[in-house]
């Protein structure tokens, strides 16, 4: 019998086996009780699905639930960013949202995502309460269903699309006119949902641009709808063999990744986008605020926060911590070093779209590579260099992992631990200005292993002492 679990983002599983209609509809009973017991019913809640096989019948059997416990949906008409969606939430001041999406999980999964009604992705105390009603319900007829017709009839279901609103509200958030001014730019929206949002502001400026992998496929091409550089190889050939291409932008497949490829077909890592950004957004839009970054993103960004003398915060893995910061007006910027940012005045919530537009305005208004502005950075706070490998566990190295990451070590390829934090795995910060963190997944045995020091050679070292620690 499937147990329902929500992970950072939801709950997720593989089509057909967890993830079938009934499980689903538990899922959104549950979701209907938590928010009749909040007593925020009455407000009515977004329905939207990302590009995955069956993504829309998902969406329109989660309506019939919905109005089934008396709660009306405004359902998207086409596949949505999650981004859009989370807009549209704060938008029309809903109870929040349902949406089917694995983002830049493989095919064969999809997934529930419940953001409530401050538009950031659900918090802990709130999907705990969702996964202990679904569980009581497995196995039980416990939801009535609406058909559609009726749903409609009774004012439960609305038709929307919530594109317009959104692209318009880039309007003050980003400087396309400036954008113009760069040149020919490719966009890879990986058969997602950010087919129609990158090209639109470009196509009603006549911006020039070329398009691939926009079309539906469930399959995604044969790879998970993820930006990062393994999964992209004929993004960075378009970019790579054509001389006329300032930049490559990519979304995964719910739109709220990005992925940036330089004028030469160069991947540059979230991590160091993310720092870019944030010393673009203070330095030359002259925003003020802090920065947020996870426990496992880059040091470059703190090294920026000194730069400009304003406030760090050092979250757990998981948006949601980012987007209270950004709700609570707190910071400039927030990233994660898996690709995901927004900004100050946006949505609580990752943003591929607006995080590609923004490289391309710092882009074009710098005048520079995004190479280049990465050595000008380095040149004033220092260089990070950044990595994550996974390590695979026996059953024996699982069974005695809790023991062994209790006992750190007090040094780590010859340099002191100096300080351990524990807010989300393990790091060590080492006296070097190096550091190491070990988080272990909650769903396979796998230990994520990232470090970060000043050059190649050294990151070598500790990611070696990591993986011996580990694995003996």
């Amino acid at each position: 019998m499937t147990h329902i679990a929500f992970g950072t983002s939801g709950w997720r599983g593989i089509l057909c086996e967890d993830f079938t209609f009934d499980n689903v509809k538990v899922v959104i009973q549950a979701i209907a009780e938590y928010l009749t017991k909040a007593g925020e019913q009455q407000q009515g809640l977004i329905v939207g699905c990302d590009t995955r096989f069956m993504g829309q019948r998902f969406a329109q059997e989660a309506a019939r639930v919905l109005a089934g416990a008396g709660i009306k949906t405004f359902l998207c008409e086409r596949d949505t960013p999650t981004p859009v969606i989370s807009f549209e939430i704060l938008r029309r001041k809903t109870a929040g949202a349902v949406n089917f999406t694995a983002s830049h999980n493989p095919p064969e999964y999809n997934g529930v995502k419940f953001s409530p009604s401050w538009g950031g992705p659900a918090l802990p105390e709130t999907t705990k309460e969702i996964e202990r009603l679904a569980n009581e319900m497995i196995g039980k007829v416990s939801y009535r269903e609406l058909p559609i017709d009726d749903a409609l009839k009774l004012g439960l279901l609305e038709h929307i699309d919530p594109s317009s609103a959104y692209l318009q509200s880039l309007e003050q958030k980003v400087d396309f006119d400036c954008i113009r001014s760069l040149g020919k730019v490719a966009l890879d929206p990986l058969y997602g949902t950010g087919r129609g949002y990158l090209d639109a502001p470009l196509r009603q400026r006549n911006i020039p641009y070329v398009m691939i992998n926009d079309h539906l496929d469930p399959y995604f091409g044969g790879q998970p709808p993820e930006p990062s550089e393994s999964h992209i190889p004929d993004f960075i050939s378009l970019v790579k063999n054509d001389p006329e291409i300032r930049l490559g932008l990519a979304t995964d497949g719910d739109a709220d990744r990005f992925g940036i490829l330089d004028a030469d077909g160069t991947f540059i890592e979230p991590n160091y986008i993310i720092a870019l950004l944030f010393d673009y957004l203070v330095r030359v839009r002259k925003i003020e605020g802090g920065v947020a970054r996870s426990v496992a993103t880059s040091h470059l960004i703190d090294a920026v926060a000194r730069k400009h003398g304003v406030p760090l915060y050092e979250t757990p893995v998981g948006f949601k911590y980012i987007g209270e910061l950004i709700s609570q007006d707190k910071i400039v910027i927030g990233g994660e070093e898996s690709a995901g940012l927004t900004i100050k005045g946006h949505v609580p919530e990752k943003d591929g779209i607006l995080a590609c537009f923004l490289v391309a305005e710092m882009v074009a208004r710098e005048g520079k590579t995004v190479q280049e502005l990465l050595e000008r950075l380095y040149g004033e706070v220092g260089r990070f260099i950044t990595r994550r490998d996974n390590l695979k566990l026996s059953p024996e190295l699982e069974a005695a992992y809790a023991n062994k990451i209790n006992a750190v070590p007090a040094e780590v390829a010859g340099t002191k631990v100096k300080e351990v934090i524990r807010i989300d795995g393990t790091k060590l910060l080492l006296a070097d200005g190096s550091w190491i963190l070990f988080r272990k997944s909650g769903t396979e045995p796998v230990v994520r292993l990232y470090g970060e020091a000043s050059n190649d050679a050294r990151l070598a070292e500790i990611m070696a002492a990591g993986k011996k620690f580990i694995l003996g």
